[in-house]
């Protein structure tokens, strides 16, 4: 039997490419097939750049005056034709098709059809490669920051309800049995600060996207002057990656380290939403699911599920999938350039997605649970009041492994103890951190922390981009 592929009469072959226009291609004899593959759906993720690209050339051509490898005629034709495809965009006139290999070519071909030759002096002095690098990191500065501002949204939304609920008690859990005695407000304060925790370490991460790749071109620099500083400033870039051998080399390294502070504030999502899958449960009932943050069941009446929840912890799951992708690409990579690194885009704007809509729909969950004090107290009966027991006969004077052993005595012959009431239980708990000690204004001076962090660099990101664009007052973003 021969082992040549056959393709049924009825499958279509696979379209062809029909792309025209490359910015290194001497001639049209291409394979076809050949550019399709490299290009691919590459296309699609380059189409969310477009708008970012522009800003980078509007950055370029800074630079480029400042190191006098433009005419002022050159640079003022330049700058007009930049701003007026930077609105073709916002108005969707200008966008990557399948004519162009990716989105560098879309943006010169516009430039050069509506502005003529002087369009081609764009690329002085850069490369695709450093230039989808500034591309890239504008982005994810632009993400960093508006996932950061839904974080801490979730995170208020989380004190809402600790303050709310913060003395009504319901049972903690260690290897999901029955522990000690936990309060709803409790559970909310932990993962407000947790995901404080994560957002704190967004400068960190800032600090690193923070640094212009313009002037490295391939990962060697170019032979001409370039100021790279000045294109740096006029994008908003705290600062240039000075070795030009390192923006390649860093190629997602970035994009991962973005993505692993996205996991971890995945990971917060996902355990939050395990916790109100359980504790919204026939089985345990203490937190109340509303009807309209509910689905049915196509053949059970009664069926109210999670799907939210279920979803926002399979989405957290694939966000490290993501993650995953893009060490398994980087990491067996040498220095330099690879085309390798077009396949890193796809996973970390995918990655990106999920974990904004997680965060924007749990921000909007969260303040709709509703809470059954009654069952969450009738559950901490008996056993999960054990250690209060102890610890009172230890305050008596008894040796702690003599109290111990007295209370499980005494458990094992069902021969209970008084149990304390609710102000008792929570009053006995005034460390710091403690159910009587949530301690949460301390928590909100944190958040505010976060916020005017994050305002400040939203104020220079913006006032930088406003200046290229030729806008007045905050932008909308691209």
């Amino acid at each position: 039997m021969s082992r040549k592929k056959s393709r049924s009469r009825a499958t279509p072959p696979p379209p062809v490419s029909p792309v025209t226009t490359t910015l290194w291609a001497s001639s049209n004899s291409l394979d076809r097939q050949m550019l399709d593959y490299t290009a691919a759906e590459d296309r699609l993720w380059d189409g969310r750049l477009i708008a970012w690209d522009i800003l980078g050339s509007l950055g370029h051509i800074e630079g480029l005056r400042a190191s006098k490898l433009l005419s002022q005629t050159e640079y003022q034709r330049l700058r007009a034709g930049l701003r007026l495809a930077l609105r073709e965009v916002e108005a969707g006139r200008l966008e990557v098709t399948p004519e162009h290999e990716d989105v560098h070519t879309a943006v010169e071909d516009w430039l050069v059809h509506n502005v003529g030759p002087v369009g081609e002096r764009v690329h002085t002095g850069r490369s695709r490669n450093d230039q989808v690098a500034c591309d890239l990191r504008l982005y994810l500065k632009d993400r960093l920051l508006l996932l950061s501002g839904d974080a801490l949204d979730l995170a208020e939304s989380l004190l809402i309800f600790a303050q709310k609920y913060q003395r009504v008690l319901w049972p903690g859990y260690t290897h999901t049995r029955r522990a000690m005695p936990s309060s709803a407000g409790l559970w909310a304060a932990a993962f407000a600060e947790g995901i404080l925790d994560t957002v704190e370490a967004a400068p960190a991460v800032w600090a690193k996207v923070d640094r212009s790749p313009l002037g490295s071109a391939a990962g060697y620099g170019v032979p001409l002057p370039l100021k790279r500083e000045a294109a740096a400033k006029a994008l908003g870039f705290g600062s240039v990656e000075h070795n030009v051998g390192l923006v390649q080399n860093s190629r997602g390294k970035l994009e991962a380290l973005v993505l692993f502070w996205c996991v971890q504030l995945g990971h917060e999502l996902s355990k939050l939403s395990t916790d109100v899958i359980a504790f919204s449960s026939d089985e345990f009932g203490f937190l109340v699911l509303p009807p309209d943050l509910a689905t049915g069941s196509s053949i059970m009446p009664h069926k109210r599920n999670p799907d939210l929840f279920e979803l926002t912890r399979s989405r957290a799951a694939a966000l490290e999938g993501d993650l995953f992708t893009v060490f398994q690409i980087k990491g067996k990579l040498g220095s330099g350039y690879h085309r390798d690194f077009q396949l890193i885009k796809e996973p970390v704007m995918r990655g990106v997605d999920r974990l904004e809509g997680m965060l924007s729909m749990l921000a909007v969950a969260v303040p709709r649970l509703g809470v059954d004090a009654s069952v969450g107290r009738d559950i901490l009966s008996g056993g999960p009041l054990a250690t209060d027991e102890v610890m009172r006969r230890v305050e008596s004077g008894r040796a702690f492994r003599s109290a111990y052993r007295e209370v499980a005595a005494a458990i094992k012959e069902g021969d209970w103890w008084r149990e304390p009431a609710t102000e008792e239980i929570i009053g006995r708990r005034r460390s710091t951190g403690g159910l009587g000690n949530l301690g949460l204004p301390g928590v909100r001076a944190r958040l505010r922390a976060c916020r005017a962090w994050a305002a400040r660099e939203q104020r220079k990101f913006d006032g930088a981009i406003d200046r290229l664009a030729g806008r007045r007052g905050s932008r909308g973003g691209p």
